[in-house]
């Protein structure tokens, strides 16, 4: 491990701005409360809160475009970069303001800034790691998210808001004094030709001089992708580019039926209706401890037990935990007195938090950044994020209106059978890439044999 010390450095630095971004997705749950009260420092009324929420996901969704140009101009590592100081920017705003419209701006800045980080990152991350290392790596960017999470809930309700402001961006100043002296990806210096500058970093992040075969093998992979000239339309006419697009669609939809963003979001109504013997709020925090170590468990195991068994047993057991805590509120709706099995909701949370962040909460991010070729990883990425923040819309938006056509036990009766249709996608169509350098797994998903095709036989004529 001490030769990939540069490689673990690297995803330190490129990841610890999700701890930021982590805080601003759940920034609105312990700040509402503050925004609301007498003592408010910026006068909001309660129609104002949900565009308080939206405003982040609609800067997701408008920095796709921007991610994509970032991404193709100036590289992995610069585009993180500029995502940081963006949302540096964003909580400058929010600590210094005293009107809601400088929030609402601050939060679609944040979001855009979320963006390029949720593509950026993970495809740095992959392109940099030692395929034997790779998904422990990758697994940083969710901890980093889940750690920020854990840190608003924990900071936000016991000071003021500037304060809770500037610690995220504190991580954000950690990145900008660190990152620029770390490696750009390889595989961006190959593809604008700098040669030299591939082996270099090759070199720094593996800690050995003989790092020729490996990068032949980088070069000789993205010169067969050249051929595809990396249009967006090659996405859908390319076999090999429409699987790995319909598998992150997927499992980006089988993430949020299975309840994660509504559970997110909904947390303290959840427990309000299940009669909880602990406070909401104290479960909230709760849950994110649990999802954090879940996921630290989670990202020692990938590497050893692989992908797709992860993913297997993560969906079937959140679609266990998800029919049986419907089935607990199908009970509540029937029974009066149910004071002596208030813990049992709590549990039931719980565990969903430990079991849905161990693989489906984990994993397909990491496979985003994994099974899109070179040529399309850009746009490739970018639509999984646009499916990914399209969907939590859909499924937090849709939530209040099954709850009041079915009660609160008919959407977890909904997400429980979404995992065990998930599960079946996975079996049938998720590849394993354990163990898989990128361009093997290329040739897994497009179905070719294992023969490289030489450099500069293989660009176009």
């Amino acid at each position: 491990m001490w030769k990939k010390r540069y490689q673990v450095l690297a995803t330190l630095s490129a990841t610890i701005s999700e701890i930021s971004d982590g805080m601003q997705y759940g920034w609105s749950a312990p700040i509402t409360p503050i925004l609301l009260s007498p003592n408010s420092p910026v006068a909001v009324k309660e129609s104002q809160i949900v565009l308080i929420e939206t405003t982040l996901l609609i800067g997701t969704i408008v920095g796709i475009p921007v991610t994509i140009f970032l991404l193709e101009k100036f590289g992995r590592k610069q585009a993180i970069l500029m995502a940081t100081v963006q949302n540096i920017i964003a909580w400058i705003l929010i600590s210094c303001t005293n009107t809601i419209y400088v929030i609402y701006l601050a939060r679609f800045l944040s979001g855009i800034a979320a963006s390029v980080a949720f593509a950026s990152a993970p495809v740095y991350v992959a392109e940099i790691a030692d395929k034997e290392i790779r998904g422990f790596l990758s697994s940083f960017f969710s901890l980093m998210m889940l750690g920020g999470v854990l840190i608003v809930y924990c900071v936000a309700p016991f000071v003021s808001v500037p304060v809770s402001s500037a610690v995220g961006a504190t991580f954000l100043i950690i990145q900008l004094l660190t990152f620029p002296f770390l490696p750009e990806s390889p595989y961006y210096h190959i593809i604008r030709g700098r040669f030299d500058k591939a082996k270099k970093a090759l070199q720094t992040l593996r800690g050995a001089e003989d790092v020729e075969f490996e990068l032949k093998e980088i070069a000789d992979a993205i010169a067969k992708e050249k051929s595809q000239k990396g249009r967006f339309m090659d996405l859908f006419t390319v076999r090999g580019n429409r699987k790995a697009l319909l598998i992150i669609v997927v499992l980006n939809a089988g993430q949020h039926f299975a309840g994660i963003s509504v559970i997110l979001m909904n947390l303290h109504s959840i427990l309000s209706n299940a009669s909880t013997s602990l406070s909401p709020s104290i479960v909230a925090i709760l849950f994110a401890v649990v999802m954090w170590c879940s996921a630290l468990i989670g990202s020692q195991c990938i590497d050893r037990l692989g992908r797709k068994p992860m993913m297997l047993f993560s969906c079937v057991a959140t679609g266990i935990v998800l029919l049986l805590l419907a089935t607990y509120l199908t009970v509540c709706s029937n029974i009066t007195n149910i004071d002596a099995s208030g813990w049992i909701p709590v549990v039931l949370v719980l565990m969903y938090a430990g079991v849905f962040r161990f693989g489906m909460g984990l994993i397909p991010i990491i496979l985003t950044a994994e099974i899109f070729p070179t040529s399309v990883k850009s746009i490739g990425v970018s639509l999984s994020e646009a499916s990914f923040t399209i969907v939590s819309y859909v499924a937090v938006l849709l939530f209040p209106y099954l709850v009041k056509a079915l009660d609160m036990k008919g959407p977890f009766y909904i997400f429980g059978i979404s995992c065990f249709l998930t599960s079946t996608f996975i079996v049938f169509a998720v590849p394993e890439t354990k163990g898989k350098s990128l361009p093997e797994i290329q040739q897994i998903i497009t179905g070719t044999n294992n023969e490289t095709v030489p450099l500069l036989q293989s660009l176009p004529q």
